[in-house]
């Protein structure tokens, strides 16, 4: 995942608004106890931090790849 297709699905799965509050000021244990935009900057794939907040908000599974899109093979 490209840091863009992140941005792209934070924007989709919580909107705009709340999707920078959401990577700006949640704590994801996940990457090791770092917000999302901390993980980022710091080297973590932006993948991980996708499947880190989505963990942390409950997001189901089956959306984890993005809102709206196909999912990509493995």
């Amino acid at each position: 995942m490209k840091l863009s297709e992140f941005r792209t699905a934070v924007d989709d799965e919580y909107g705009a608004a709340y999707g920078a509050v959401l990577t700006s000021d949640l704590v994801l244990g996940d990457v090791g106890g770092r917000t999302a935009e901390q993980a980022l900057k710091a080297g973590v794939p932006a993948r991980d931090v996708w499947v880190a907040l989505c963990r942390a908000t409950d997001v189901p599974e089956s959306r984890w790849h993005g809102v709206g899109r196909v999912q990509p093979g493995r």
